[in-house]
C-alpha cells in the first residue's frame, strides 16, 4: 500500500471491535514515532501506551460525554510533551507541530496495519495527566484510540457521527486553504 493509499484509507472511526494489545505492536508504532524527523532532532515527543484494562477504565471516566465512544478502545495512547523539549525560535514553539508529526506517523502506521488510531481532544487533561502520572509541567496534547473498525455502527454514536461511520465527512475544496506565491484576501 503507497502511503497515499494509507491516508486515503485512515478515518476517524468511532465503532470498534477489541484488538490483541502486544509488546510488537507497542515497539512497532514506537518505532515509526523514533524516526519522525524534528528541529534539530530534539525528537520532544513522549507517548504512554495504555492496554491495562484498569488503567483503561480510569481514562475513560475522564472523556467528554462525545467521546464515549472510546470505551471500546483496546490502547489509548497519551501524547505528551512540553516547549523546552524542542526549538524554541524567537515566539514560535516547535514541540506542538514535531510531536503532531510523530503522532501523525504513528496514526498511518496503525492504519497501514489494519487499526483505527483516532486522536481526541475531549478529555480533562488534568485528570488524564494524573492517571497516566504524567508531570504538570508537560502538556498531554491528544489522546490516540486504538481499536479496530466494526462493521456494526456503535448505537451511542450522534447520527453526524453514524453517518461519518459509512461515508468521509465533506472536505474543504483545495481553493479553500491554499495559496499560491502570496496570500490573497
Amino acid at each position: 500500500m503507497s502511503v497515499k493509499e494509507i491516508i486515503e484509507k485512515r478515518r476517524a472511526y468511532r465503532s470498534l471491535d477489541p484488538i490483541e494489545i502486544s509488546r510488537d505492536l507497542i515497539e512497532d508504532l514506537a518505532e515509526i514515532a523514533r524516526i519522525t524527523p524534528s528541529c534539530a532532532n530534539m525528537q520532544p515527543w513522549k507517548f504512554v501506551f495504555v492496554h491495562d484494562k484498569n488503567v483503561l477504565n480510569e481514562l475513560f471516566a475522564v472523556l467528554s460525554e462525545g467521546n464515549k465512544w472510546a470505551e471500546k478502545a483496546s490502547m489509548i495512547i497519551g501524547v505528551f510533551s512540553k516547549p523546552k523539549k524542542d526549538c524554541v525560535i524567537g515566539e514560535r514553539l516547535y514541540y506542538l507541530f514535531d510531536t503532531g508529526m510523530a503522532t501523525a506517523f504513528l496514526i498511518l502506521r496503525a492504519t497501514e496495519l489494519g487499526l483505527v488510531a483516532h486522536p481526541i481532544a475531549g478529555f480533562n487533561e488534568t485528570l488524564a495527566k494524573e492517571i497516566l502520572s504524567i508531570s504538570n509541567e508537560m502538556r498531554l496534547i491528544t489522546l490516540v484510540i486504538v481499536g479496530k473498525h466494526s462493521e456494526i455502527i456503535n448505537p451511542i454514536l450522534s447520527d453526524p457521527m453514524k453517518l461519518g461511520e459509512k461515508q468521509r465527512p465533506p472536505r474543504k475544496s483545495i481553493d479553500e486553504f491554499i495559496y499560491i506565491d502570496k496570500v490573497k484576501d
